[in-house]
């Protein structure tokens, strides 16, 4: 048996396979924190990395958004300066180390990348944003996530950028293909698309296709989406043996902190493993005490103080 996550040290985090974290996340009964960031943003804190500034708030996994598996460009990394950064991301000749392993070494925690299965065609009811191709699902960027050494892989979809439910299954099957670690497979709201962001259909699609986890709108975040959807789309889950992820990511992980901890009980009430904390707020990161009000709030002070000052040396 593997050691719950909420309670794990980053030397046993790292001898976990992507069926042990799996376990060890639903050992910890509904309270584990993952925390979005986005990689491009200069970071909340200057001179180190948003990773790090998550992680000593209370995160147990980490996301990296508008992560390119081609071009694999953090900010904050260390001996690296922001017009060095800017400087690659204009180059397409400029060599990038991977950043992977330093994200892991100074964390101690798993990482994570999101990529967009955007599709071909769709409805759209907002204008569609262009993604690059790092950024898409496809054979050659999963296969470079798993090259990278990324824990987990999102499928899911930025605003505008025309992300459906089929195109997300599909991924799911191409990564069953090309990557060993954890699928997380969902909508945190339309990405622009006209379809429903969840349905029946979509969790089944998802489970058969062969995710991990199954990621949901928390629910306060999409309009009409009650704990009663919710339910039933973890009930759905639990029967094809996935893990479920309620995400905020509806730019409301910077309203006042009231306002998380009534999400965040909301939600551990309808059955979620895990809760998602987006990266809308200063600095491509959500404030740092609405993520310490969420740790609190699903966990308490006890295991929130554990995470937060758990050494990485441990």
């Amino acid at each position: 048996m593997v050691k719950r996550l909420i309670s794990a040290s980053a030397s046993e985090i790292r001898a976990m396979s992507a069926s042990e974290l799996k376990q060890s996340i639903k050992a910890s009964e509904g309270r584990t924190i993952a925390v979005e960031n986005v990689v491009l943003a200069p970071p909340m804190a200057g001179d180190i990395t948003n990773a790090e500034v998550v992680s000593a708030y209370g995160a147990d996994l980490i996301l990296l958004n508008a992560f390119d598996c081609f071009k694999p460009i953090v900010f904050g990394l260390p001996n690296q300066s922001l017009e060095e950064n800017f400087a690659k991301l204009a180059d397409p000749e400029a060599q990038v180390e991977n950043p992977i392993p330093i994200l892991k070494k100074l964390t101690g925690r798993p990482i994570g990348i999101n990529l967009e299965p955007v599709a071909e065609s769709t409805d759209m009811f907002s204008d569609k944003l262009n993604i690059s191709k790092g950024r898409q699902s496809s054979p050659e960027t999963i296969q470079e996530a798993e090259k990278l050494g990324v824990d987990f892989i999102c499928f899911t979809g930025n605003p505008g950028t025309g992300v459906t439910n089929a195109a997300i299954a599909e991924a799911v099957k191409t990564a069953k293909k090309h990557f060993s670690g954890l699928i997380i497979a969902g909508k945190m709201h339309s990405a622009g698309s006209s379809e429903p962001v969840v349905t029946k259909k979509a969790v089944e699609d998802y489970a058969k296709a062969g995710a991990d986890i199954l990621l949901l709108p928390a629910v306060g975040t999409i309009q009409g989406f009650t704990e009663n959807d919710l339910i039933e789309a973890v009930q759905i889950a639990k029967k094809y043996d996935l893990l479920t992820m309620s995400a905020i990511g509806t730019s409301q992980e910077s309203a006042r902190p009231e306002t998380l901890r009534q999400m965040a009980i909301q939600n551990k009430i309808c059955g979620v493993d895990i809760q998602h904390i987006g990266d809308a707020g200063y600095g491509g990161m959500a404030p740092t005490e609405n993520i310490y009000e969420l740790s609190v709030a699903i966990r308490g002070m006890r295991h929130t103080i554990s995470r937060v000052a758990r050494s990485i040396n441990r």
